[in-house]
């Protein structure tokens, strides 16, 4: 396991951070790239023990000759956020210095391509029919868009480290988690149902799908960037999507030893299942329900302050007319 420090200099005088960067795998550039990261919202941290142990597994597999992808993950992927505590709680969700959600505002590749005539040079050296070989031609693009993208803050530059790891990964994986949930799984429509089985393995309850959520996810960055590419390359050979989805492992509390173990697991099961990993798998994923789209979901708002008690668990199935909870004033 290749282990790489990168260093970031902060907004003010005195200040700076690190993160870490961890590369596992055979030094083959042929073989699929597995992106992996936790805690872009730095107070959710189920993710980072998932990760925590499947690092292990993972190098135990590479020191057996079972791995068959290069793996980048990012265990720990927002040392700015990390170090925003205030009165004993991590306030990671948003950048304090700018008020910007550091899983909100992300690059748009497709954007980024389009400046300065680079769709035009894009579309001159497409093949129209060898899907590789412009996967190839589109990659180099994004590459060197990247590479002179100007970055001012220190958020700036801790995002476009992460997004010149992510863009060229044939799978990238964002683990976070809610308040207080089950597991669940936010996707493109586009990856369903081929991605049932990341689903099943995630034990997902729920898999929500948007194209576009509004805002410029993490997760919506690098699938969004070819399916626009298709659109706009209509009588060309463009991929599928790269598989991108955002993980979410319950609640901030269910930081847990043994259940996050076993959610690493699952994931190892995934990607053995999909050939990215030798061996076999000891167990077999229950089913997960099938995707929804994300406006299934609804926010139930009290009509005034108060405390609310509630009459439901979370799992519980509800109907139309069923009391959720009341609401003491």
């Amino acid at each position: 396991m290749k282990r790489t420090k990168i260093s970031i200099l902060g907004d003010s005088p005195g200040t700076s951070y690190h993160l870490t960067r961890l590369e596992i795998g055979p030094d083959d550039s042929a073989l699929p790239k597995i992106f992996i990261q936790a805690g872009l919202h730095a107070g959710e941290q189920p993710g980072m023990m998932i990760l925590h142990h499947l690092l292990a597994m993972l190098d135990a597999a590479d020191q057996s000759g079972l791995l068959r992808a290069r793996f980048v993950i990012f265990p720990m992927v927002n040392p700015i956020g990390m170090g925003q505590v205030s009165l004993h709680h991590h306030q990671g969700r948003y950048n304090l210095s700018s008020g910007v959600n550091f899983n909100r505002g992300w690059f748009d590749l497709f954007a980024m391509l389009a400046s300065n005539d680079g769709l035009a040079q894009i579309a001159a050296a497409l093949s129209p029919n060898d899907a590789a070989y412009n996967t190839c031609v589109i990659r180099q693009a994004v590459a060197a868009a990247l590479e002179t993208h100007q970055t001012v803050t220190a958020l700036d530059h801790q995002r476009l480290h992460v997004a010149r790891e992510a863009f060229d990964s044939d799978i990238v994986l964002d683990l976070h988690c809610d308040d207080a949930a089950l597991s669940h799984i936010f996707i493109v429509p586009q990856l369903m149902p081929a991605a049932q089985d990341l689903s099943d393995w995630v034990g997902a309850v729920a898999t929500l799908t948007a194209e576009d959520s509004g805002g410029g996810s993490f997760d919506e960055v690098w699938p969004g960037l070819w399916i626009r590419l298709a659109r706009h390359f209509p009588d060309h050979a463009i991929a599928p999507p790269p598989l991108a989805a955002t993980l979410e492992y319950r609640g901030y509390c269910d930081v847990d030893d043994r259940m996050n173990r076993q959610d690493a697991e699952n994931l190892l099961g995934f990607l053995r299942a999909r050939g990215y990993v030798g061996g076999e798998s000891v167990a077999t994923p229950v089913p997960s329900p099938l995707p929804l789209p994300l406006t299934a979901t609804e926010v139930v708002i009290a009509n005034q302050p108060g405390l609310l008690a509630y009459h439901v668990e979370l799992g519980d199935v509800v109907s139309t007319g069923d009391v959720l909870a009341d609401l003491i004033i």
